[in-house]
């Protein structure tokens, strides 16, 4: 969260509208690809640059441009350009830690979300802002680098599978949210795994390293809230908005998904109890390999208690002490000891203290 607010903390005093990329350094370059399609034909094709006198098919036919990567900001700038973007929705493009929200200008909706996969390990569950921008027959979608959940999507467009090729803009936006969504699934599936190995090894031999996992388990959960809770709202207001953009057709499997997020923000919530809940089994498991090793100690020490009071009586510098004369005292004196010891075992295992 320091770090979150560390990168924000650059545009500190800059007056609204400023352009400024507020992210890592994620693309080298911007990556532009233009698939335009309707339902008998597609095309697609990469562009080095989307220029003012860029034309765009108009209604059957649907464009979709996507943009891989922020940096340098002349392409953000003639994006907004060839298609009329509000400064404040360029600045919020290129702000990478916005949280998700849906704004309608009229002409055309914006859209953040937040893109999640787990890592290449699955140690840790990463983040990628998405921009949508849904216009009447084009949607623009911005990343912060090349790679994303859409390569089902593209298939079906390319190959005519289902119904998208048969139906407008607007229902290419509700894919590419649902495709978002459907990869918290798969995000949440991993940390639900790594959660159950951690219960395992909290049980059997939790150590410190388990505290450290359990610590960024906690991080993870809270970003997870803060990225998807936020995500309700926006595909309510999608839905309840009065936005010509979007079709009542496409509205219903709009509803699908907000069903879907609330699975999501559910699973969630169970998730962080289940963390929340750790760290508790966590001390109860330390407290417990304590006791264990306090309880064997004390049944040691008890043990020899009567075994010191023994060696203490004998130890005395008295003169007259008439067993001491005797000729079988030394191994005597050793039977009872042993005998004592034996006994005191026998008991304590008997309580189930041994």
């Amino acid at each position: 969260m320091r770090w979150l607010l560390k990168r924000t903390s650059t545009k500190a005093g800059l007056p609204p509208g400023t352009l400024q990329y507020v992210g890592e350094e994620r693309a080298p370059q911007t990556k532009i690809t233009l698939l335009e399609y309707d339902e008998q034909h597609v095309s697609e094709r990469e562009m080095p640059t989307v220029s003012p006198g860029l034309e765009l098919a108009t209604e059957p036919t649907v464009t979709w441009i996507n943009v891989d990567g922020l940096q340098p900001l002349a392409a953000v700038e003639q994006l907004g350009e060839r298609f009329g973007l509000h400064p404040l929705v360029l600045e919020d493009i290129l702000n990478t830690a916005q949280r998700p929200k849906t704004e309608d200008f009229g002409s055309y909706l914006f859209i953040v979300l937040k893109m999640l996969y787990p890592s290449e390990d699955g140690a840790e569950i990463l983040d990628e802002q998405v921009s949508l921008i849904l216009g009447p027959s084009y949607v623009l979608s911005i990343q912060e680098r090349e790679g994303d959940v859409f390569p089902a999507i593209r298939e079906r467009i390319r190959h005519a599978r289902g119904r998208i090729r048969k139906m407008g803009a607007d229902y290419l936006a509700y894919a590419l949210v649902d495709a978002v969504v459907d990869g918290y699934f798969v995000a949440l599936e991993k940390l639900g795994d790594r959660i159950e190995f951690l219960e395992e090894e909290l049980v059997i031999n939790p150590t410190t390293s388990t505290l450290h996992t359990i610590h960024d388990l906690k991080t993870q959960m809270i970003f997870l809230r803060k990225a998807v809770w936020p995500l309700r709202e926006v595909i309510n207001s999608l839905v309840r908005g009065e936005s010509a953009l979007i079709r009542e057709s496409t509205a219903i499997y709009l509803r699908d998904v907000y069903d879907h997020t609330i699975q999501v923000i559910d699973t969630i919530e169970t998730l962080r109890d289940i963390v929340s809940g750790m760290l508790d089994i966590y001390l109860s498991s330390v407290s417990n390999r304590m006791n264990e090793v306090m309880k064997v100690l004390t049944v040691i020490s008890t043990m020899f208690i009567p075994l010191t009071f023994i060696a203490g009586i004998y130890g005395m510098n008295f003169q007259y002490m008439p067993e001491l004369q005797w000729r079988w005292s030394y191994p005597l004196l050793w039977l009872v000891m042993l005998g004592t010891v034996v006994l005191m075992a026998a008991h304590f295992r008997r309580r189930g203290w041994l």
